[in-house]
């Protein structure tokens, strides 16, 4: 029982979602009434391959156990899934770092590996109590073959048996001796356990009376014994091994932690080695990739909001958008804050647009601010990133979410997706979303072709020069929201160059574990000419460039001309305009002097 809450922890770790709802019921029972479920899902990757090849089974896995978790009050609502070689050992070294009272396992058997790892090895390095549940008929009601020797084991073997047995099932107790000693004196345990209707003690072949006893049973718990060094990593005991291959029944092993215990070094090839960069990057893809289905239920994400008291906001970067920015500020006010409150304020950041883009917006009852004129004392600067960082000091969410204006298809998921891995995953700071991007070509909406730039200038990039973020699928998508604490941190881009630093420098301050991304489906916009893609890319290279000096201590922008010809091709005219393309980077917002003093940021 945690020292600190006083709160009884059960993990529970499964490879499958098969009966999940059962496997939470069980975890509860043996949490007890004050006690709480932690769920994590294990997908376990075979050597060879790339654990990227996980994301789908990790996906679900997880839309399955959050539906179940959020269902019940005393499960915890971050569930994750590890996707590794070895996950299990993955969960272990969790519990080493945020502990639980007790782990309850998925397990496969004892002549097979469990989320990477033989039974021994679970037992050795688990620094908790433990349970090894295998087969698929344990949740039905019935007697329960309980087989102990009685010591440490006890208590919690008794308790697993109960659970298992159900209201209806009684308990068989099975005692084996050694011929040497004398008939234990079973009655106390008796009185104390009332669910146990008998009990039987075995002087002989163990094993044989075991296999026999259990065909009148519907499931078999037995003890597991605490292991030493020179046999961990070798095949399960031959007691248990015999049953589990003679007996068709579900089996559980139980094994009681006692910190007391002289604990050993585990030897080399059981724990989990360190993963080189680019496995790193594949588990981060299949772990941290998420769909916008996963969050549809807006109950759900409400309830989860309301228990963790943080407000949100929705920011809305805008010039001459009239023909779709009345669209999407209609589609997430009506379901995301009139259906559901879901969304404590939607502003409207315009950059001095010249059509209706305001007024459409001023007549839906949305503050409307133009951002020249926010924080006027630091001067203003053309750009979308000038408006998402101006933003800051006018939004109050500790959660911010931006999206363009300019989506035609816009649905609630464009934003309810991006939420949701921040409000499931305490530890995320920053969501990206992908999509799809079909383009436009005459009348003709084709399914692919978006996302030139990305796919030539800033996903080849990351890869050359920040591999670590080689999984984000789209590194320039408009969509992304993030904690205000983390934002506020971090120095904006005032042009095309504000996602590409914001990411890069989101992954060298809180690491690519706090970095996720989400897929929008289908994203319909008016795709730019090929010379708008030109100064986009022109100004996205400055930003990795400047990113490339501060990580390598170069010098290269000083020397580097800031202006492009761009080639003017017209009936009239054929010549080269020059354009200045440079973006100018704003300090993170928390040491605006105007902004400390309304969020009463410290400064130090």
């Amino acid at each position: 029982m945690s020292a600190d809450t006083g709160v009884y922890t059960v993990m529970v770790a499964l490879t499958d979602v098969t009966l999940v709802d059962a496997w939470v019921k069980l975890g509860s029972e043996l949490a007890g009434e004050q006690g709480h479920v932690r769920l994590r899902g294990m997908v376990t990757i075979p050597e060879g391959q790339s654990l990227s090849e996980g994301a789908t089974q990790a996906r679900a896995i997880r839309d399955r156990i959050c539906a179940i978790a959020l269902e019940d009050v005393f499960v915890e609502d971050a569930v994750e899934v590890r996707v590794d070689y070895h996950p299990m050992a993955a969960l272990l070294e969790e519990t080493d770092a945020n502990p639980v009272d007790l782990i309850l396992v998925q397990w496969q058997g004892p002549t097979e590996l469990t989320g990477g790892l033989d039974t021994n090895a679970i037992l050795q390095h688990a620094r908790c109590d433990v349970v090894l549940l295998h087969g698929d008929d344990w949740h039905v009601p019935g007697r329960v073959l309980l087989s102990l020797r009685g010591g440490p084991n006890l208590t919690l073997g008794v308790r697993v048996a109960e659970a298992l047995a159900g209201d209806s099932g009684d308990i068989t107790l099975f005692h084996s001796v050694d011929r040497s000693h004398p008939a234990p004196d079973l009655g106390s345990i008796l009185r104390a356990h009332s669910r146990i209707g008998r009990t039987m003690t075995s002087y002989s072949d163990t094993a044989a009376e075991l296999i026999s006893e259990a065909a009148h049973h519907k499931v078999l718990v037995m003890g597991a014994r605490f292991q030493q060094p020179e046999i961990i990593g070798s095949s399960a005991s031959p007691v248990m091994t015999q049953v589990y291959q003679a007996v068709a029944k579900p089996m559980a092993l139980v094994r009681a932690w006692h910190p007391e215990e002289v604990r050993f070094h585990a030897p080399a090839g059981l724990v989990r080695p360190e993963l080189d960069l680019s496995s790193r990057v594949d588990r981060w893809f299949a772990e941290n990739t998420f769909h916008s289905s996963e969050f549809d239920d807006l109950s759900v994400l409400m309830g989860l909001k309301e228990r963790q008291g943080v407000t949100i906001s929705v920011a809305l970067p805008a010039l001459n958008e009239e023909a779709t920015v009345g669209l999407v500020i209609d589609t997430i006010k009506s379901a995301l804050m009139d259906a559901v409150p879901l969304i404590d304020e939607i502003v409207l950041i315009d950059s001095m647009s010249t059509d209706n883009t305001v007024p459409i917006a001023e007549a839906r009852g949305i503050p409307v601010y133009r951002h020249p004129e926010i924080l006027p004392e630091m001067g203003s600067y053309r750009g979308k990133g000038e408006a998402l960082w101006k933003s800051l000091h006018v939004t109050s969410g500790d959660i911010v979410a931006w999206i363009d204006t300019d989506i035609s298809n816009i649905h609630p998921r464009f934003i309810y997706g991006l939420l949701g891995p921040l409000l499931r995953r305490p530890q995320v700071q920053y969501v990206k979303g992908f999509y799809q991007r079909p383009i436009k070509v005459g009348d003709t909406l084709q399914a692919y072709g978006g996302g030139r730039v990305t796919e030539l200038v800033a996903r080849p990039l990351l890869n050359l020069y920040y591999p670590e973020l080689s999984g984000i699928i789209q590194p320039l998508s408009g969509e992304y929201a993030g904690r205000r604490a983390a934002l506020e941190s971090l120095p904006f881009f005032s042009g095309y160059g504000v996602e590409t630093g914001m990411l890069i420098d989101m992954h060298d301050r809180f690491g690519l574990d706090a970095i996720a991304q989400t897929d929008l489906e289908q994203r319909v916009h008016h795709n730019q000419p090929l010379v708008g893609l030109s100064k986009m890319s022109f100004a996205i290279l400055q930003v990795f460039i400047s990113r490339l000096e501060n990580r390598y201590g170069v010098s290269l922008l000083d020397h580097a001309n800031k202006s492009m010809k761009l080639v003017a091709q017209a009936p009239d005219r054929f010549a080269l305009d020059v354009v200045e393309i440079t973006d100018v980077e704003r300090p993170p917002m928390n040491t605006i002097p105007a902004y400390m003093q309304r969020y009463a940021v410290s400064s130090t």
